[in-house]
């Protein structure tokens, strides 16, 4: 399920593909972690939105954001906002339970590139990443 059609490679090796996970619950971040590496994709995680700014303060970079929309110290909604004011241009995929159109909307007109409803599964996130490979 991992493989892609390409040589037999998993989907993030041909490209070097790098993501960042935000999500303050453990559970989610390591599943979110596993999803991507089982996709060959290189991931780092962090608990809040203002380590996933501080991360980027600090000159890394990523093609991929998982950003969660309800953390303590800085929310999702609250760090795609300063991610893009900041120049990021990756992409950046919302990943929550909220289910309100208008949380969604709100969270989708802070600059995400796409959202989907936790929880996140591998076809959820294929399809994520074909947005990136275009």
């Amino acid at each position: 399920m991992a493989q892609s059609k390409h040589g037999g490679r998993k989907l993030g090796q041909s490209n070097n593909m790098t993501a960042l996970v935000v999500d303050d619950n453990m559970i989610n971040r390591t599943i979110h972690h596993r999803l991507l590496d089982n996709l060959g994709i290189e991931n780092e995680v962090v608990s809040n939105g203002k380590e996933a700014v501080d991360i980027h303060y600090s000159g890394k970079m990523f093609d991929l954001i998982l950003m969660d929309m309800d953390m303590p110290i800085m929310n999702g909604i609250e760090a795609t906002k300063k991610l893009r004011e900041m120049g990021i241009r990756s992409v950046i995929a919302g990943v929550s339970s909220r289910a309100m159109e208008e949380e969604i909307r709100e969270f989708m007109e802070a600059g995400l590139d796409d959202y989907q409803e936790k929880p996140l599964t591998m076809s959820k996130l294929v399809s994520i990443i074909h947005k990136i490979n275009g």
